[in-house]
C-alpha cells in the first residue's frame, strides 16, 4: 500500500492560532508595503526574522500576489478584525476551506494558486 503523502492541516489549538496570527500579520505587512510601493520582501523579511521565519518572505510574497491575481482585485485586510479575505486565505492554508469553493478564476490562475498554497504549507511546516 502506498503511504499517504497528503499534507495534513496544522493541529488545532495554540499552534494553529499562532499560525493564524502569523499569517494575518504577514498579510497586513504585505498589503501595507504594496500600498506604499515599498520593498515588499524586505519588509516581510524584517517582520519574520525575529521569529526565525525570514525564509518565508518570498513564499508569502508569491502567495499574496497570486491570491490577488485569482481574486481579480486587491487583497483586503482588516484593521481590528480579520477581513473576509484574511479569513479565506487562513482557511485555504489550514485546509478548512477549498480554493474551488472560495475563488472563481481561470484554470491557469487556479492551478498557480493551488501550487502556491501547497508550497506555503510545506514551507510553514519546515519553518516550525
Amino acid at each position: 500500500m502506498a503511504a499517504d503523502t497528503r499534507l495534513k492541516p496544522p493541529d488545532s489549538g495554540v499552534g494553529a492560532r499562532a499560525t493564524g496570527d502569523l499569517i494575518s500579520a504577514v498579510m497586513r505587512t504585505w498589503r501595507t508595503a504594496r500600498d506604499e510601493h515599498g520593498p515588499v520582501q524586505q519588509r516581510l523579511h524584517a517582520m519574520l526574522a525575529p521569529m526565525g521565519c525570514d525564509i518565508l518572505a518570498p513564499v508569502f510574497d508569491s502567495l499574496m500576489t497570486l491570491c490577488e491575481a485569482a481574486l481579480g482585485r486587491p487583497f483586503r485586510v482588516g484593521r481590528q478584525r480579520l477581513s473576509a479575505d484574511e479569513t479565506m486565505l487562513i482557511g485555504l492554508l489550514d485546509g478548512t476551506r477549498s480554493r474551488a469553493a472560495c475563488v472563481d478564476c481561470p484554470r491557469a490562475t487556479a492551478s498557480a494558486l493551488d501550487c502556491a498554497l501547497c508550497s506555503t504549507r510545506i514551507m510553514l511546516a519546515l519553518a516550525r
